[in-house]
């Protein structure tokens, strides 16, 4: 066995307990979400659906934003956490499971984020209605990784489509993490993903 295979097995062994890909899946001791950060209330006019609050003036739809479920690759269908350990190899946290998919918690959270900012969002299955701009993209991290120390990654391969053309731009955040296990990772995966959230917010601003 090589160093580097060597010194992968025994950071993973320091980290607490992993299940590799198509190992046994243990029934999860708890159910994890991630949540918006609220610094501050929602500004007036800020709404999350096609009508706007009772004595507000009417939202500019062409300034609007739907946001898509982002796409995500095959480590992140599933309910599980994952965890990277080396370039060629993932895990995944024993016993802790997300409540949904991480794609469509993510999704909720862009949109939580944006309608604090004051950024109007449209759910278009809801309101029938769309938004003049169309928010996608792809989530390309979203779990711990131990190649070099403990941390959380979020990575969000942004899309803007609107009137003026389509911009992109890559957001990402890391944050430590203490233990590799169901509470710790998923305390820190909420940090680093409002963190994401923040950044596209403002890029999004940016372009009003």
């Amino acid at each position: 066995m090589n160093r580097a295979a060597l010194f992968a097995l025994l950071l993973v062994g320091g980290c607490g307990p992993l299940v590799q890909i198509g190992g046994n899946v243990a029934r999860p001791e708890a159910l994890y979400t991630i949540s918006a950060a609220y610094p501050a209330p929602a500004p007036a006019g800020a709404i999350s659906a096609g009508q706007p609050p009772v004595g507000q003036p009417p939202v500019d739809m062409t300034k609007a934003v739907s946001i898509d479920v982002p796409q995500v690759p095959g480590a992140l269908q599933t309910l599980r956490i994952p965890v990277v350990v080396s370039d060629t190899s993932i895990q995944y946290v024993r016993e802790a499971s997300w409540a949904e998919q991480p794609n469509r918690l993510f999704q909720r959270l862009l949109a939580d984020t944006l309608v604090n900012s004051g950024i109007a969002v449209i759910d278009q299955r809801s309101s029938g209605k769309a938004g003049g701009r169309r928010l996608t993209g792809q989530l390309k991290a979203f779990g711990a990784d131990v190649r070099d120390g403990r941390l959380v990654r979020v990575r969000f391969d942004a899309t803007l489509i609107g009137p003026d053309g389509v911009r992109q731009r890559r957001f990402e955040h890391d944050a430590p993490v203490a233990r590799i296990d169901g509470a710790h990772v998923s305390a820190a995966l909420n940090s680093a993903a409002n963190a994401v959230a923040a950044d596209v917010s403002r890029w999004i601003g940016s372009s009003d």
